[in-house]
């Protein structure tokens, strides 16, 4: 079982990494699970066009690797901070680029087949803001890998992350909770995606919302057809 996590913070310290390594280590207490961790600051990836979608396009190497990573994945993390409302253009990039094989030949129906992501969120807001406000503005991030055809299985906001009014920094490794709950999550998504490379089910509440997804979806081109 392999679990692959995208980081789309571009600060050393950072707090999405921090508490994306605490998940890890909760992963990595599972038998058989083997993380592999990327930072996306890291790649040098062309922004999207629709060269990237015709067949014979000649792919940068760093695309190719991050592809490769993503169809290898059983599971997939993504850990990123909020940035003015949005998440950081190369994170934003790596979603419209994965059309080019993440979908099929007519460009509307996702490929990854029920693939389990877990999303961390960070922000300097608290999380009244997240609730009323930045969940809306980041939406993008989960109905996108929905659309791809992955299965949101948990989304974590963690609150707060400034040392002071205007000033951001690194928080989260002074906070045991916040910790101590990302190792936890991390182990309960680890045995949900290896019950998941075992029979392809994901649990009830994973699986209705899946099938209300693809039910609304459904309606809505029969409505617009």
């Amino acid at each position: 079982m392999n679990i692959l996590t995208l980081v789309a913070g571009t600060n050393t310290p950072s707090n999405s990494l921090t508490l994306a390594n605490e998940f890890i280590n909760g992963i990595r207490t599972i038998d058989g699970a083997e993380t592999e961790l990327i930072r996306l600051k890291d790649l040098s990836i062309e922004h999207f066009n629709l060269l990237h979608y015709k067949e014979d396009f000649v792919h940068e190497e760093d695309f190719i690797k991050i592809m490769n990573l993503i169809r290898r994945a059983d599971g997939i993390v993504i850990a990123t901070p909020i940035w003015n409302f949005g998440v950081p253009a190369h994170l934003k990039n790596i979603l419209d680029r994965l059309g080019s094989f993440a979908l099929d030949e007519t460009r509307s129906v996702g490929t990854l087949n029920g693939k389990p992501f877990y999303l961390i969120f960070t922000g300097g807001a608290p999380v009244a803001a997240w609730t009323g406000l930045m969940k809306k503005t980041t939406s993008s991030v989960p109905e996108a890998i929905k659309y791809f055809g992955g299965s949101i299985c948990s989304i974590h906001f963690e609150p707060r992350c400034t040392i002071g009014k205007g000033q951001f920094g690194l928080v989260v490794d002074k906070r045991p909770e916040s910790l101590s709950h990302m190792n936890k999550e991390g182990i309960q998504f680890a045995n949900l995606v290896k019950q998941f490379t075992k029979s392809g089910k994901l649990p009830v509440k994973q699986n209705i919302t899946n099938k209300m997804y693809w039910f609304v979806r459904n309606v809505i081109n029969k409505i617009t057809n």
